[in-house]
């Protein structure tokens, strides 16, 4: 780890109103990381409300957020994103048959047209650094603007937290092993 996480005692005045923030918010705690943005507590702000609305007030159900979420840490190689959002993909329903697959790098099968364009704007935003017209119609019509417009900023968002993750060495919690592949 790269950083020394700050006990509230130890944070500026704009730190600790983030902090207090974050732990008011739906989520109930801060993000981990937060505590790597705040050395910059406006941005800190800012970032972590727009986690929140994209974890938990987009029109999509938790298991094609979290897909989004998963096909960007794997993108990222972001093992701790990797090992918070499996368990939350997990328990919104997402199958584990496509979890496996993007792990393995893999093109999961999808019986659900929905989770299919959402992976497939996904990897197209990460893999080709843009979305196709093809793709953006069938996106359209399957999940909307709005739901188009969430699944990129999902994958910004969470780019950014993989990033920050990444380059601070955020460990998985004692005892904990990932199983991201290389």
């Amino acid at each position: 780890m790269r950083i020394k996480f700050l006990s509230p005692g130890e944070m500026t005045a704009d730190q600790k109103l983030v902090y207090d923030e974050s732990i008011a918010s739906k989520r109930g705690r801060p993000p981990e990381p937060m505590f790597a943005w705040l050395a910059s507590p406006e941005m800190a702000k800012h970032a972590t409300r727009l986690g929140a609305f994209l974890r938990y007030d987009t029109s999509m159900s938790v298991a094609e957020s979290e897909l989004a979420i998963l096909v960007t840490a794997r993108h990222w190689s972001a093992k701790f994103e990797w090992y918070a959002h499996k368990r939350m993909a997990l328990a919104g329903g997402l199958d584990p048959k496509i979890i496996d697959d993007i792990n393995a790098r893999r093109v999961p099968a999808f019986n659900n047209p929905k989770l299919k364009v959402i992976y497939e704007v996904a990897r197209s935003l990460h893999d080709a650094k843009c979305v196709s017209q093809p793709l953006y119609d069938e996106a359209v019509k399957l999940i909307g603007e709005r739901g188009l417009a969430e699944v990129i900023g999902l994958c910004g968002y969470y780019t950014m937290v993989s990033m920050t993750l990444n380059t601070y060495e955020f460990g998985l919690p004692n005892g904990e092993v990932s199983d991201l592949l290389p």
